[in-house]
């Protein structure tokens, strides 16, 4: 067996062990504080309600186990099972030049890749999600959607890549550096036209109507020296009764967007919670410090992909025959995750210190007895689990454990 294939097996089933086994502690942790209510939540949380909200996390852990051996044995298949070659020999039979053969070989590999994983997501939306009661996706709009995201991949995939490839093949030893060039500019636009031009392809955004809650979200922004391009209030009960707020974009074309649902459950004064905490981001600079280290990231693995596209083992060891531009971009964006997922730990602890900052932020802007009433309440619709297993929330959790948060606010209002 070749080196590089070894070394790769060997990451691999370590990522998958330590996944199963992570996922295993989770599951048995929740079981083991299924029937008892955390002490900080009694009187808040019925324990009917802990107990479904233990059901239905144990019910995603296993579904994601499952999942996580079928897309291992894909990824298996793909590289060192010889997928990717086979394809990439189809592709080079129609002899259409080099940016051609390399986009439909990208472009076939993700349309496929999306077609293989569609059996789990079918079953997490119409099975899991039904199950507890969450689900209000139709069929109709689940198809939409999946041709939506297919023409997006066209409409912004395709070009990106051919530009990726035509730099490549132009620009020689330096091309990830010109490539990266590329990404930043696509990224930076992306955040920025999100907001207006592709969010609204998937649902519906309206001008917040409550002209007594809007007046005290823009007292608070104002306080907070936040401007936005508007308050909107997101359908997002046409697919889920889950509930969230976030701010998106940048510059002149920020927003703030609610969903339906969220303010359909939470009091004026929990909202105003809510949005201090979101603006606490803002405010501390963690979406731009966010950005950033993903561009600097993207950087580092772009240079070593840089360095490994001219490895001939690099493809050999992956069960590519023929070296190309395009396999260099395929294999390592497959494979890469394999072997950052021994970063997860870090980049988990770095959000939930975002989180921490956040949270006293907004008790310092608004109240923290109602962003700890809202947080309960939010706790509660989403059915999120009062008591994951520490060590499985500290590598996969970006937001500290409830009791965790609960207890770090109350702290904050005492200080």
């Amino acid at each position: 067996m070749h080196a590089f294939s070894l070394i790769f097996l060997v990451a691999l089933a370590a990522s998958v062990t330590m996944r199963l086994w992570l996922a295993q502690r989770h599951i048995a942790h929740v079981q083991r504080h299924r029937a008892q209510v955390p002490e900080s939540f009694a009187g808040r949380i019925t324990p009917e309600e802990h107990r479904k909200a233990a059901d239905y996390t144990q019910t995603n852990t296993r579904a994601g186990m499952l999942a996580l051996l079928y897309d291992s044995l894909l990824l298996a298949g793909w590289t060192l099972g010889g997928g990717l070659d086979w394809l990439d020999h189809s592709w080079r039979g129609a002899a259409l030049g080099p940016v051609v053969t390399g986009c439909a070989t990208m472009l076939t590999a993700l349309v496929v890749m999306g077609l293989l994983d569609l059996p789990f997501s079918l079953y997490h939306t119409f099975v899991i999600e039904e199950r507890f009661g969450f689900n209000k996706t139709t069929p109709g709009v689940f198809v939409v959607d999946l041709l939506k995201q297919g023409l997006l991949l066209l409409v912004f995939g395709a070009p990106l890549a051919a530009l990726a490839l035509w730099i490549m093949q132009l620009t020689g030893k330096w091309w990830w550096l010109y490539v990266w060039a590329v990404w930043t500019a696509f990224t930076l636009f992306m955040v920025w036209a999100w907001p207006a031009l592709i969010a609204p392809l998937f649902n519906k955004f309206s001008p917040l109507a409550d002209e007594s809650l809007k007046q005290r979200i823009q007292a608070l922004m104002d306080k907070c020296g936040f401007r936005s391009n508007g308050i909107f209030v997101m359908d997002g009960s046409k697919r889920s009764g889950h509930g969230n707020a976030y701010f998106t974009g940048f510059g002149n074309n920020k927003r703030i967007v609610f969903f339906d649902t969220l303010l359909e459950s939470l009091e004026p004064a929990e909202i105003e919670a809510v949005l201090a905490h979101e603006l606490g981001h803002f405010r501390l600079r963690h979406i731009r410090k966010r950005l950033l280290s993903s561009l600097m990231l993207s950087l580092a693995g772009l240079a070593l992909l840089g360095w490994l596209a001219g490895q001939h083992w690099f493809y050999t060891g992956l069960g590519v025959s023929r070296p190309s531009d395009w396999m260099a971009l395929l294999l390592f964006m497959m494979v890469l995750p394999v072997f950052t997922f021994f970063m997860q730990p870090l980049l988990s602890a770095l959000s939930r210190k975002h989180e921490f900052e956040a949270d006293s932020y907004a008790v310092k802007q608004a109240s923290g007895t109602d962003l700890v009433q809202a947080l309960v309440k939010m706790y509660r619709e989403n059915a999120s689990t009062l008591t994951p297993d520490p060590l499985f929330s500290a590598w996969h959790d970006s937001h500290p454990p409830a009791p965790v948060r609960i207890a770090h606010i109350y702290a904050t209002m005492k200080a």
